[in-house]
Parts: structure tokens; C-alpha cells; sequence
């Protein structure tokens, strides 16, 4: 006779454990203590063995007839059920112990013994930051393309395309790692590109040296036979690897020498927001030398012919190809390289990007952004100039932290 939730509920502990049957062999065992809980006996293999299903009333009548029913269906194809269930709670816990943010770390400490420390570093902190919050604890055997393309956009709302489009390549090798380790089956971000979520940047693609052909470059402007104004402009222009239009479009009034500051207007700026050079000393000084000869103009760079007018974008290009640098290297070429060297060295992607005025400015952050990250960007700023002192003296190729 099935059993009722009235009788279930009625019976009461004896002196010694009893049960009370249900329909297919599932039984409910009383205890003297008053304990109730669903098992079912059955044979395997000539061995009869003893399923709990839970107690009640955690584990309801109705839930009860449900997990015994399962257990019988696996019975009938072959399948032990008490094997299939401590099987399917091994898989879970695995599982668990196997989160992306574990598998990360597991990924990241094989991946950055051949990499810089700054930028390992670096590649950690995008993780913790950005992806964890997000995924981290999700089984990565589970995690869905879904689940990436929303983390990428969440990334992106901000303004941050590139730290976007860095995280899923970043998150596409652990997977990469996870699959190697069989730990996931699949790669879910083997299907879909960054160019698939992220809406396109227009790129210029602008001639620069390598970052191995700086030092030499950099003795040869020291040594440059030219005007001594260009002299200073390509000194300027790697210094604060501002865009060409920006540094020859400068205004003296621009600068503040007191807070060690140019402080580029908003109508001189591609992003359209005011943009903050940090001046470091060396900086400072070229600015001191170029006063003495341009210091009567409003203009830093003022045209051979025109006083009025800024000098030629074409100048910093001609003393270049003067220099043997035709076709290799263009003013635009110091952000690249720039940029490059303090990637490599560790520093923070945003405060480059920053620098560079490549961050974009949404409504809310656009009357704040220019002034982001300034203690650390004139921290970063020193060190490049620095840096650039140095392999001018040398001519090697340092470090540029040490530096």
C-alpha cells in the first residue's frame, strides 16, 4: 500500500528502527530516536546493497518517488545507482575545485616564467580585476561563449576596448591550458573573435624603428646638424610622445613650469578633452633651451616664414629621412615605440593609454579623465625620460624600470 504524507507524519518512534513501505521497494525508516529517511534496497551483482535518498522532511514524498524512480531507470540499463550518484557528486566537486579563476592561476604561474615580471604582474592583476568578478568561480568545464561575450561588453561599457579585447585573448589561453590538462573539453572562445563583440577602432599604421634601434636614433638627434629647433622638437616629441599636430601646434602659455605641466586644450585634442603632459626635469630642461630661442613667439614651434604660423608637420619628417631614417621612422613612431617599451617594462596598460590620449571618454568621465592615474602617469613619464637620457649616452638598450 503507498504511503500518504498523513501516515508519514503520524508515524511515531518505537523501540527499535521499523519502515514503513512505499510503492516499488522505496521505504521510509523510522529510528528510535524519531529520524525518518527514504531508502531502497536492491541487488547488483548478486549483492544487495542499501540507497539513501534523504530525510525527511528535507526530502519531501513526491521528491522521494522522483530520485527512487531515477535510481530504478539506471538500474534497468546496467548501471549501479549508488555508483552513478557518488560519480556525478566526484564530477561536481571537481568541478568546483576546477573554477576559471583556479585554472587561471594554475595557467599563469606556468605562463610567466618566461616573461617579463612588470608585465606578468600586469597580466594578473587584468584578471583579478576585470575577469574573476565576473567568471571566477564558474566551473570552466561549464562556461559558455555567452558568458565571455558578456564579460567582454561589461569590460568594454566602460570605455576600455583594448583591456576588453586584452581579457579575452588572456582568457582564451586558460582554456587553451584548461583543454591541454583535460580539464575543459572545449575552447568556447575558439568561435568567437574580438571582432565579433567589439566595435572596430580605426588604426593607422605609422613607420617606427624597433625598440633595439632607439638608443641609436636617439644619439643620432643629439648629434643632429640641422636647425637646433628641430633638434629640440624630435627631443620634445620623445619625451612626451604627444601626436605630431600636438606638439607643433604648442603655445607657450600651454605650459605651466611651476607644476611641471603642459596642459594641452581641448580643441587641440583628438579625444576633444584637455590632455596632461607630465614635464619630467630632462623634458623641462629641452623646454628652458627652447625658450631662449623661440620665446618671443606665442608658438614653440613657429614657422621659418611665417612666424605666425606653426612649423611644417613635414619637418620632424625631413630630419628624420636626413638623419638615414626614410621610410622607417615618422614623429607618430615615438608613441609606438613608446608605448612598447612601457608595456614591456610593466607599466600599467591605462596609464599608457592614458598618456597616448587613447582612452576613450564617455559623457560622465570626459570632464574628469584628463587628470586619471596623474601621479602615477608623471611617475612613468620621469622614468621614460630617464630612460631615454641614458641610452643617449650609452647607446644600449636598458632596463627601463632600472633606469
Amino acid at each position: 500500500m503507498a504511503l500518504t504524507n498523513i501516515a508519514i507524519n503520524k508515524a511515531a518512534p518505537k523501540d527499535k528502527p521499523y519502515k514503513l513501505s512505499d510503492t516499488g521497494g522505496l521505504f521510509l525508516y523510522v529510528t528510535p530516536a524519531g529520524g525518518k529517511s527514504w531508502r531502497w534496497k536492491y541487488r547488483v551483482n548478486g549483492k544487495e546493497k542499501t540507497m539513501t535518498f534523504g530525510l525527511y522532511p528535507d526530502i519531501g514524498l513526491a521528491q522521494a518517488r522522483d530520485l527512487h524512480a531515477q535510481a530504478r531507470r539506471e538500474k534497468a540499463m546496467g548501471s549501479d545507482p549508488m555508483v552513478e550518484r557518488m560519480t556525478t557528486k566526484l564530477v561536481k566537486r571537481i568541478a568546483a575545485d576546477n573554477s576559471f579563476s583556479s585554472v587561471a592561476l594554475s595557467w599563469h604561474e606556468q605562463w610567466k616564467s618566461a616573461r617579463n615580471e612588470r608585465h606578468a604582474d600586469y597580466v594578473l592583476r587584468r584578471l583579478q580585476s576585470d575577469v574573476f568578478p565576473i567568471i571566477g568561480a564558474r566551473p570552466i568545464s561549464e562556461i559558455q561563449a555567452i558568458e565571455l561575450v558578456g564579460m567582454v561588453k561589461k569590460i568594454a561599457a566602460r570605455g576600455a576596448l583594448d583591456i576588453a579585447k586584452r581579457s579575452y585573448q588572456t582568457c582564451g589561453q586558460v582554456f587553451r591550458y584548461a583543454v591541454a590538462h583535460g580539464l575543459a573539453q572545449t575552447n568556447p572562445i575558439g568561435s568567437v573573435k574580438p571582432s565579433d563583440i567589439l566595435p572596430s577602432r580605426k588604426t593607422e599604421n605609422f613607420a617606427r624603428i624597433s625598440a633595439l634601434e632607439l638608443p641609436d636614433l636617439m644619439r643620432q638627434i643629439e648629434a643632429y646638424q640641422g636647425a637646433a629647433i628641430t633638434r629640440l622638437a624630435m627631443k620634445l616629441m620623445a619625451l612626451t610622445f604627444v601626436r605630431t599636430s600636438e606638439l607643433i601646434g604648442a603655445k607657450w602659455a600651454e605650459f605651466d613650469f611651476e607644476k611641471e605641466q603642459w596642459r594641452i586644450p581641448a580643441s587641440r585634442m583628438k579625444m576633444k578633452t584637455e590632455h596632461i603632459v607630465p614635464l619630467a626635469p630632462q623634458t623641462l630642461e629641452v623646454l628652458l633651451t627652447l625658450k631662449f630661442i623661440t620665446g618671443h613667439s606665442k608658438l614653440l614651434f613657429p614657422g621659418e616664414r611665417d612666424h605666425e604660423k606653426s612649423m611644417s608637420n613635414n619637418t620632424i619628417l625631413a630630419a628624420l629621412k636626413r638623419m638615414g631614417y626614410g621610410g622607417r621612422m615618422t614623429g607618430h613612431g615615438f608613441r609606438g615605440v613608446a608605448s612598447t617599451l612601457l608595456h614591456e617594462q610593466g607599466f600599467e596598460h591605462e596609464h599608457i593609454e592614458l598618456q597616448l590620449a587613447h582612452m576613450e571618454r564617455n559623457a560622465v568621465s570626459a570632464a574628469y579623465n584628463h587628470a586619471k592615474y596623474l601621479k602615477h602617469r608623471t611617475e612613468m613619464m620621469k622614468a621614460w625620460a630617464k630612460y631615454l637620457e641614458k641610452i643617449s649616452k650609452t647607446g644600449v638598450v636598458q632596463e627601463l624600470r632600472a633606469a
